[in-house]
């Protein structure tokens, strides 16, 4: 079996904040995407030198920093294994950062009834699946602004979409494969809001590589005048996440509208918020130790904290398991079967690594034994010394032994009888170091078991690496 530190690399290979710096002896290639990265982003000049190299080169460090800065990583001046691991990432080709030139005036649409055509289609969907993916990427944006969007099947149209490979004649050709999956133009004559897709990509209309819906909904959003944004819930973030369905954040609704202005419809839409680590008013839907790390869960996103970094990884849930569902309302780590299970309503998933096991989503009752009248879960913890489960349901719980997988007789019981000083309602709970740390609301109880005493209130987020609360 693997040790603990190579099955944390291998749980969490994607997304970690948690791998050793790279030092001065940065391999050749890593040196070259740098630099390549920078310039094809953040507008670093190339005078024909591995700048790179040249640790105290002040460009680069600039131009790393404000990168590191853009994406929420540890602001060093240097290629370190978080900055390369970031780099690396499907993107879109737009630049974070764009010689002056290009974004003078805040370039938009004069008029709000715009036209698209799709010049040709890829051959790995059918032209059904491309035209739908397309309308609905335009539909997004419609929603939520006073824009309307009609197809036209000939001549020029305000938006000219098209698949093309390489280098196709506009100054930002295409690098194969991977990396730079699509651009847009912003508003204005010509290419202005044209959108190319790089035809070397694999375009599907799932969770497979890469989703034309999720890449033509963001590349859109540069066809009608908005540049990238750094909350990593927007569809406008540049990096390719896709998280099993395609919406607008509030970040994303309130950037579109800022140009258009409000939405006719008579209900202002809304999007969903990216949770913040360190605001003092946040809450957790459910939380799970997972081989010795901690991950907190809102809504759908992960919070993990970690052995190896003090600061706090935030992601889609979907990056680790696509197939568990957003709005978690309970997990737990069951460590002698190495499972982590997740709870909505009456159905559990069980995960081992990145690995969704067979069989699931299952029933609570078939497989617990809770009585019908338990519709969901609320929170739910495992203690691996006796191998009992405690699940936590309105002002009760019922305890489960994970040996016999059966419920012990006699529950439910009374939270308030066995916990004493815990909340009526439990949001979430998970066990270290012997302690449970029980969330309600805001506030986090550290519970000793064997004393059955509270041993501090903090806040639910005291976790992080938070300065203010």
């Amino acid at each position: 079996m693997a040790s603990l530190p190579l099955l944390l690399l291998l749980l969490w290979g994607v997304g970690s904040h948690g791998f050793p710096a790279v030092t001065s002896d940065t391999q050749e290639k890593d040196v070259e995407m740098v630099q390549k990265y920078l310039e094809n982003y953040y507008n670093l000049k190339d005078d024909g030198k591995k700048m790179v190299k040249q640790r105290n080169h002040r460009p680069v460090v600039e131009k790393l920093k404000q990168m590191q800065k853009f994406f929420g990583l540890k602001v060093t001046g240097r290629p370190d294994a978080e900055t390369l691991h970031v780099m690396q990432q499907a993107r879109c080709g737009v630049p974070d950062v764009a010689p002056y030139v290009l974004t003078e005036g805040n370039p938009r649409w004069e008029h709000t009834d715009l036209t698209y055509r799709i010049e040709n289609y890829t051959p790995d969907l059918s032209r059904a699946e491309v035209d739908r993916a397309i309308e609905k990427a335009f539909q997004l944006w419609s929603d939520v602004s006073p824009l309307t969007f009609t197809k036209v099947s000939e001549g020029q149209a305000d938006i000219m979409l098209s698949f093309v490979w390489g280098d196709h004649h506009d100054n930002s050709p295409f690098d194969g494969p991977g990396g730079n999956l699509a651009h847009a133009f912003q508003p204005g004559p010509n290419l202005g809001g044209d959108v190319h897709f790089d035809e070397d990509e694999r375009w599907t209309n799932d969770f497979r590589d890469f989703n034309l819906y999720r890449v033509a909904a963001h590349e859109l959003g540069h066809s009608l005048g908005l540049s990238h944004s750094t909350d990593i819930g927007a569809l406008m973030y540049p990096n390719y996440i896709y998280s099993g369905d395609v919406q607008l954040s509030q970040d994303d609704i309130d950037g579109i509208q800022a140009i258009y202005g409000p939405s006719q419809n008579p209900i202002p839409p809304t999007g969903p918020q990216t949770p913040q680590p360190c605001d003092s008013k946040l809450t957790f839907d459910a939380i799970t130790t997972i081989r010795g790390e901690v991950m907190f869960f809102k809504d759908r996103f992960y919070m993990r904290i970690s052995h190896y970094s003090p600061d706090v990884e935030q992601n889609f849930i979907s990056i680790f398991w696509p197939n568990v569902p957003n709005g978690l309302e309970a997990a737990y780590e069951a460590a002698e079967r190495d499972e982590i299970r997740f709870f909505k309503g009456d159905k559990y998933w069980a995960v081992r690594g990145q690995d969704m096991l067979y069989g699931y989503p299952r029933n609570i009752h078939k497989s617990f034994g809770f009585p019908r009248t338990v519709t969901s879960i609320d929170a739910a913890v495992s203690e691996e010394e006796t191998g009992k489960t405690y699940f936590f349901v309105g002002n009760k719980y019922w305890r489960y032994d994970e040996y016999k997988q059966s419920m012990d007789a006699g529950y439910p019981k009374m939270i308030a009888d066995d916990f004493p000083g815990i909340a009526s309602k439990v949001d979430a709970v998970f066990q270290k170091d012997g302690f449970f740390y029980f969330f309600h609301g805001t506030r986090q109880y550290e519970f000793d078991p064997k004393t059955k005493r509270v041993l501090s209130l903090k806040k639910a987020n005291s976790w992080f690496n938070c300065r203010n609360y």
